[in-house]
């Protein structure tokens, strides 16, 4: 199993981004994919969340701002980065949750720069 996360990037702040990640191999089904970032010298934290039922979950600071989403169909989630701040940049992580021929497990993607400067 694989995870290919992309669509990081420079951007001034206020601007945008959409980030993808899709899931590739061996996979029965997905259960939740999810957003991380670690910003230096911090912790990874999670940033947005979604369960195969389109049930959602944020992170406190970009509630609002961000949305994500995500398409069963080609085990792919998607992260609308809106209104983005200096304080965004980190690098993003995604993470699915997933059963395979080996039961269940976590994947982690390998991360895609945002930074959000002027």
């Amino acid at each position: 199993v694989q995870l290919q996360a992309c669509g990081g990037g420079l951007v001034q702040p206020g601007g945008s981004l959409r980030l993808s990640c899709a899931a590739s191999g061996s996979i029965f089904s997905i259960n939740v994919m999810g957003w991380y970032r670690q910003a230096p010298g911090k912790q990874r934290e999670l940033v947005a969340s979604i369960t195969s039922g389109g049930r959602t979950n944020y992170a406190d600071s970009v509630k609002g701002r961000f949305t994500i989403s995500r398409d069963n169909a080609k085990n792919t989630a998607y992260l609308r980065m809106n209104s983005l701040k200096p304080e965004d940049t980190a690098v993003y992580y995604c993470k699915a949750g997933l059963y395979n021929q080996r039961g269940y497990d976590d994947y982690w993607g390998q991360g895609t720069q945002v930074t959000v400067s002027s």
